[in-house]
């Protein structure tokens, strides 16, 4: 089975824009399909993906596309497998196991969340992107890594400069990168985040402390030796991307879906327990990690009709999966009342996000004290919120008034 020849039509601008036409048009009618544009197969419905991230490892190993293999280079945890992939996963998931988060998260992400919200609480108007969503993410994982030097505007120039080039993917006829100036945004971060990472891991090799990037270095390494650093940087770099900017662009859309209906937004301002379902039905509706994991076919292949040689890349589009109209009524509403079914915002299979019960919590007491801050919030304008992203997806300005 060929792909449909509209598929060719669709370009890297309109993803990044509105992906959501394209994608529910391949729900319907090409669930697997190779999309020019991007140079690989996608998968859209969401038991596709289920399917393509849960094979077994005999038919498809774990891969960035080539723009995130640019990006972060290698060996990232993202573009592992095998005895690889478990090492770097035991490197970097123990302090993001729920039993380890509760003990330390109110107090790493509470205080955060109330100096940021001092700063503009009697303004009575704010972006809430840029002036808390995005900062209280930051900040309290660049914390928990060791950053305290590192601004919060630092760490947020760091993401969206990663995020430009993990998210240029576009290739041309001959399957290049029709963008190789897309990369040079992510080349500069990269380049300043080592030249400020190298003397703070220098000192934690020889004193360490608590901080993840300290347990990194240390953690299952024989004694008086630490990992080697070019095993830590490119994950380094998968974290200063997506585990910087999940937490706060899922806290934006919970807002900003609130927002479209305002008796659900007094509800949860009424009732903080409900600060939960909102999150889970905020991801659903503009999942943080858009279309950012894929997997490699280890042979060839033919699922549901469609012949996947050996060596091809399958991306699981995540976002269009919890828009899958055989699971949710009218995907497009943000509706808090909708029946809980699980969804697929930070991935699935063994390559599905480490840090999902983090930044699920980091969003809850974001919210929390956000709601008891200003319970009157309401938004300042009557248009539309504008997101963008097609790799990663969120709103780009929440702008909301209150009465002082």
């Amino acid at each position: 089975m060929t792909s449909p020849d509209w598929i060719a039509d669709i370009t890297m601008e309109e993803l990044e824009q509105n992906p959501y036409p394209f994608y529910e048009r391949l729900r319907k009618e090409a669930p697997l399909a190779y999309v020019p544009a991007l140079g690989c197969y996608v998968a859209s419905t969401k038991e596709m993906c289920k399917r393509i991230a849960g094979a077994d490892d005999g038919d498809f190993e774990g891969i960035i596309a080539p723009a995130g293999r640019r990006t972060f280079g290698d060996p990232a945890v993202l573009d592992a497998n095998g005895e690889q992939h478990d090492e770097l996963r035991a490197m970097v998931d123990p302090g993001l196991q729920p039993s380890q988060v509760d003990r330390y998260v109110d107090g790493l992400a509470r205080p955060i969340a109330r100096r940021y919200l001092e700063q503009f609480e009697n303004d009575g108007h704010a972006d809430l992107v840029a002036q808390f969503c995005e900062p209280v993410s930051v900040r309290s994982l660049g914390d928990l890594m060791g950053l305290q030097s590192v601004s919060s505007d630092k760490l947020r120039e760091w993401f969206r400069k990663l995020n430009v080039s993990f998210t240029n993917a576009g290739v041309d006829a001959d399957g290049n990168f029709a963008n190789p100036d897309g990369f040079i945004p992510g080349d500069e971060a990269k380049a300043e985040i080592r030249e400020i990472l190298d003397p703070l891991l220098d000192k934690w090799t020889v004193e360490p402390d608590d901080s993840a990037l300290s347990h990194w270095l240390h953690d299952g390494m024989p004694e008086g030796q630490v990992r080697d650093r070019e095993t830590i940087y490119p994950n380094v770099f998968v974290y200063l991307l997506g585990a910087m900017q999940e937490p706060g662009h899922a806290m934006a859309s919970t807002i900003a879906g609130l927002l479209t209906r305002p008796d659900q937004l007094e509800r949860v301002i009424d009732d903080p327990s409900l600060i939960r379902r909102a999150i889970t039905e905020a991801v659903r509706w503009t999942s943080p990690i858009w279309s950012a994991t894929a997997r490699r076919s280890t042979k060839d292949l033919t699922i549901d009709g469609v012949e996947l040689p050996a060596g091809s890349v399958v991306m699981m589009s995540y976002g269009s999966a919890n828009h899958d109209e055989s699971d949710y009524d009218d995907p497009s509403r943000y509706d808090l009342d909708r029946t809980p079914i699980p969804n697929l915002a930070f991935g699935a299979g063994k390559h599905a996000c480490a840090g999902t019960y983090f930044a699920t919590e980091v969003v809850r007491i974001g919210l929390e004290e956000l709601f008891e801050a200003i319970p009157n919030l309401e938004s300042n304008t009557d248009s539309e919120t504008d997101y963008w992203g097609w790799g990663f997806r969120s709103p780009l300005e929440v702008p909301v008034e209150w009465e002082v």
